[in-house]
């Protein structure tokens, strides 16, 4: 991804919004509705070392930047954290789909949403479209990149 994130930014709608630890999608949604023209984004978070797999997150992009109001619940150096979008909608759009998902399934959390079915397998799971498993597959690959161990040559 070419999107650099804006650690100050990030930083500084995270305190707005008092974001939460665990609650990328609850963070990504609150922050779509408080910074102007801000699309969601649902994806995966790739870092070296623990957890040595893609976790699935959501931020927000402004632009060519990426803004994460997770970003201090994360304790990793920006440089540590690259992003695989698989999921953008508008502030429009999520408000909608948010609003169908409450009206039809009241008792369900409507975040994460994953688009339209069909739906494609990605790890254990079966949610998200065919750009899910395609993001999810980028991001299995640049795990295993970064958590490569280190063969000493003698």
């Amino acid at each position: 991804m070419n999107k650099q994130l804006d650690e100050t930014l990030s930083q500084e709608i995270s305190d707005r919004i008092k974001s939460k630890a665990r609650k990328p999608f609850d963070n990504a949604y609150k922050a779509a509705l408080v910074v102007e023209e801000a699309i969601y984004v649902q994806g995966f978070l790739v870092t070296k070392g623990k957890p040595y797999q893609p976790l699935e997150h959501a931020w927000i992009e402004l632009g060519d930047a990426i803004i994460d109001p997770s970003l201090p619940h994360l304790h990793k150096n920006a440089e540590e954290l690259t992003y695989f979008a698989a999921h953008t909608v508008s502030v429009k759009q999520l408000k909608a789909i948010i609003e169908e998902s409450k009206e039809d399934y009241p008792e369900d959390d409507p975040l994460p949403i994953y688009g339209d079915a069909p739906y494609e397998y990605y790890g254990d799971v079966m949610l998200g479209d065919k750009a899910y498993l395609v993001a999810y597959e980028a991001a299995v690959a640049k795990c295993k990149e970064l958590n490569q161990p280190n063969i000493e040559k003698n």
